[in-house]
């Protein structure tokens, strides 16, 4: 699995002009699932996303997770993360079919959900406009 993962202040998703998921402070996520991924993959994933400390403390220093500042998350499917960008027409040979990649996208969220945190999210394989005010910006490649 491949994530993108970015500390915003709001998020927002919309399908045909409708708002089908929004967050303020929390994280966007766009995620990727490729061939060989797993249940286990997506447990894992969620795990290090939940645990992640960049939120600041009173210190101002980014040592605070998203559980402990309130934030929700936006998660948005993403099979553009698997590009071969080997020639100007980028292929999605290692992009999991949808058969499995949608599956393995609702049990990341599924994870998510069970550590914690309030989930809002895109609809997988949708023609989709995401929107995001970054907090920083802090983006993180998983």
């Amino acid at each position: 699995m491949r994530a993108v993962v970015t500390r915003v202040k709001e998020a927002r998703v919309e399908i045909e002009g409708v708002v089908r998921g929004a967050i303020s402070q929390g994280y966007l996520v766009l995620l990727g699932v490729g061939q060989h991924d797993t249940d286990e993959d997506a447990r894992r994933l969620a795990e290090k996303i939940f645990h992640l400390r960049v939120f600041a403390d009173e210190a101002g220093k980014m040592n605070l997770d998203i559980s402990q500042i309130g934030g929700k998350i936006l998660a948005i499917s993403q099979f553009t993360l698997y590009a071969n960008l080997k020639s100007r027409r980028p292929g999605f040979t290692e992009a999991a079919a949808p058969d499995l990649a949608k599956p393995l996208y609702e049990k990341f969220m599924m994870y998510l959900e069970e550590l914690g945190v309030k989930v809002q999210r895109g609809e997988f394989g949708a023609d989709m406009q995401v929107y995001s005010l970054n907090d920083g910006p802090v983006t993180l490649v998983f």
